[in-house]
This record gives C-alpha cells, sequence and structure tokens, in this order.
C-alpha cells in the first residue's frame, strides 16, 4: 500500500491556519488562550498564527475579553467583517435569490426577484442570476467586501464534485452544466442541491449542531419548495450517497396508485406535500403572486379547505419520513422551506404518523422522534450556499488577503 507523502511545512502551516479561521468562525471572539486550547497547539504558535492572519486582514482584535481565570484576560479575536467575503445564490421555480455574506457569517447584501423559472432555458435564467450577482459584488464592494467564492443552490440533482445539474424536473433542465453560465470572476463557483445546502445551514447555524449528549448530532432535513428534498446529517456530516443523491424525499410514493408526479411516476410525496400541490388543495392557484402567505393567512383564519389541505400534506409528509427514520434512527426531524411556515398545522398530523409508524426504544419506553420546524424556514439553501462559499474560503486562507 502506498503512503501518502508527509504535508509539507507550508501546507501544515496552511491547515493550522484554517484551524485557527475556523474556531473564530464557530464559536466567536475569543482570545490566544482560547484559541490555542480550542485547536491543541500552544499559545505561542497561535500567535504567530494570528499575527499573519492580523496581516492579512483576515482577524481583528478588540478589547480584552471576560474571563474566568485568574489575571488578565487576554485581547479578544474575531474574524475580520472586511475583505474576503462569500456569495451564495439561490435558483428556486418561481423566484431567484442572492446574498453576500462576511466572515463572521452575516448577511450584508441581498437580493430578491420573483421569476417563473418551470421550463426555463438554463441560459436566460442564469444570465439573470450573473446580473444580480454582479449587483450583489458591486454593493458588497461598497461596504469593503470582496467576493473570494460563490455557490449556487439548485433544486434537482448535481454531478458530484461538479457544476452539472443531471436532473432537475421541476424546472425541466438535464444535463445542464451551469459552470459555464456564472460568471467566473467572483471566486472558485460550487454547485449543490437545495436540501443538502438547507441541512448543512442548519448544521452550521449551531441550531442541530450537537446532540444533547455532547456528540455530533443526526437529523432528517426537509426542504419543502414546489419540490420536496430532503438531506440527511448522520453524526454532524452529511450523508450523500455511493453518486451524490441521497435524500429524494419527494419522489418516495406514498399513494402507490396516486396522482402523476413530474418525475414520471405515480402517488409521490411531491404530488401531495408540495407547494403547488397544498396551494390546489386549498383553493389557491399556484403562481409568482400566491405563496404560501395566503394558505398561512387562511389557516390562521380557521379556513376548513386550507386546514384540511395542510393536514393532508403533513400526513402525507410524516408517512414518507417514517421509512428514512425507520431506516437510519435519526435524534430528529427539521421542516424547511416554505412549508415551515405552516409548521403549528403541519407539524401534528407528521408527528402523528411517525408515532404511529416508528419509535424508538429509550429507557425501556417507546419515544418518538421529535419533528421540529427550521428556524430559518425558506432561507436555508440561501444561507447555507453563502456559507459554503464562505467556509470553502476559510480553507485556504493563504489565497485571501495579503502576507
Amino acid at each position: 500500500m502506498v503512503q501518502p507523502a508527509p504535508a509539507s511545512q507550508a501546507e501544515m502551516r496552511q491547515r493550522n491556519l484554517s484551524r485557527v479561521l475556523h474556531t473564530l468562525a464557530a464559536e466567536g471572539a475569543l482570545s490566544r488562550a482560547a484559541v490555542a486550547a480550542r485547536i491543541g497547539l500552544t499559545r505561542a504558535a497561535v500567535s504567530t498564527l494570528v499575527d499573519e492572519l492580523l496581516r492579512r486582514g483576515l482577524v481583528v482584535e478588540r478589547g480584552p475579553g471576560r474571563s474566568g481565570a485568574v489575571g488578565r484576560p487576554g485581547t479578544e479575536l474575531l474574524l475580520a467583517d472586511r475583505g474576503p467575503c462569500g456569495l451564495g445564490a439561490e435558483i428556486g421555480v418561481d423566484h431567484l435569490a442572492v446574498c453576500v455574506m462576511d466572515l463572521r457569517g452575516q448577511v450584508r447584501v441581498r437580493i430578491d426577484h420573483e421569476s417563473r423559472n418551470q421550463a426555463s432555458d438554463p441560459a436566460a435564467v442564469l444570465a439573470q442570476v450573473s446580473g444580480m450577482l454582479r449587483r450583489a459584488a458591486d454593493e458588497a464592494e461598497a461596504v469593503g467586501l470582496r467576493p473570494a467564492g460563490l455557490a449556487v443552490a439548485v433544486p434537482g440533482l448535481v454531478a458530484r464534485d461538479t457544476a452539472t445539474v443531471l436532473r432537475a424536473p421541476n424546472l425541466g433542465w438535464h444535463g445542464t452544466d451551469l459552470a459555464g453560465l456564472l460568471p467566473g470572476d467572483l471566486g472558485p463557483v460550487a454547485v449543490e442541491n437545495e436540501a443538502n445546502l438547507g441541512a448543512l445551514a442548519e448544521l452550521w447555524s449551531g441550531h442541530h449542531g450537537r446532540a444533547a449528549d455532547g456528540g455530533p448530532d443526526s437529523f432528517v432535513h426537509v426542504s419543502a419548495e414546489i419540490g420536496i428534498g430532503a438531506a440527511l446529517v448522520i453524526d454532524g456530516e452529511l450523508l450523500r450517497g455511493a453518486h451524490g443523491f441521497a435524500g429524494e424525499l419527494g419522489h418516495l410514493p406514498v399513494h402507490p396508485l396516486g396522482r402523476p408526479c413530474s418525475c414520471g411516476g405515480r402517488g409521490c410525496l411531491e404530488a401531495y406535500a408540495g407547494a403547488e400541490a397544498v396551494l390546489r388543495a386549498a383553493g389557491l392557484e399556484p403562481g409568482p403572486g400566491v405563496r404560501m402567505g395566503a394558505l398561512t393567512a387562511r389557516c390562521e383564519a380557521g379556513e376548513p379547505t386550507a386546514l384540511r389541505a395542510v393536514r393532508q400534506a403533513g400526513t402525507a409528509l410524516g408517512i414518507a419520513l417514517s421509512g428514512a427514520v425507520n431506516l437510519l434512527d435519526p435524534r430528529q426531524v427539521v421542516i424547511g422551506g416554505t412549508l415551515a411556515r405552516l409548521a403549528p398545522w403541519l407539524l401534528p398530523p407528521v408527528g402523528r404518523e411517525l408515532t404511529r409508524r416508528t419509535s424508538v426504544a429509550a429507557g425501556g419506553r417507546s419515544t418518538p422522534v421529535p419533528v421540529t420546524a427550521s428556524p430559518l424556514g425558506p432561507d436555508g439553501p440561501l444561507l447555507g450556499a453563502a456559507r459554503s462559499a464562505v467556509r470553502t474560503a476559510l480553507d485556504t486562507p493563504s489565497t485571501l488577503g495579503p502576507r
């Protein structure tokens, strides 16, 4: 067996600089001593690394922090809120969105645009996205930020480690390479399934990043728009599957001889719990001006048809999720996307189906898997895309600023 070559001194330094940046990104303001304790290096070694990051403008110092230790508290370090930033973009069936996120994870610029993208020309859609990205980059420059990378969330299957959308039924895209249709001067470009990015946004936000016992968490994240996708986080890592396509929850059959689906099958979950299906069941014709806000308002008013439509969607969703829960044994299920807005009426039937169909042994009793609504709601994929670009930038600090 061929052994990998040992890392060079330059590679080790790059890796340690990145560890410092990721630690500050995850925990916020820390002293040099606290960083050293987190990453297992000496205070002297960390001070040398921090000095380099200060020279590059990637880290800034602020006044002494609070300390429970004896002696004078150390000066706190923060990631810079100027300089490199990440760009995120989301291509939805009925909307486009882009945002700029600084190294601290704060969104500094956001642009949204309603756009009917079903059965669309990829070149035309990406031309719109490119224009929005240019505008966002200009606004970022005005506040001292410069793009260091771009990640794009799409509602479809993406070939692993490529920018090729193999299949996006709700867009009508097949075998579409986005690389040549996006700006090439905004840093490295990545394309990822929107459900995966929504789950990663949850994980990185800290909402579901750690289990109650302190270990890495495991959860199923549902990303629901017109289509329904899911992502599986197992022990703190995204489960991609052999080909990168894990999580196609929307095309699990809940009524095998039921309604036709855009994928060519029948009775898929998406045909019963996708946004368009729920809106139509509630008596609302989907369109650019008709969103979940209208359905939410009817549910709040107690309108029977709307409540019945949401309950039916929740039942279908619970049936589909029961298979995933029985197979993977996650700690929880998280509902994101537009369906998160319907949580007060949607989650009870989801929970009832999971209680009926699944259970885990805990302390000698049967305990249903908890179901919660994502605090990020429909913003998860966009925020996940931007943070993914930031994290990629933090992996290579030598490319981010002057020495």
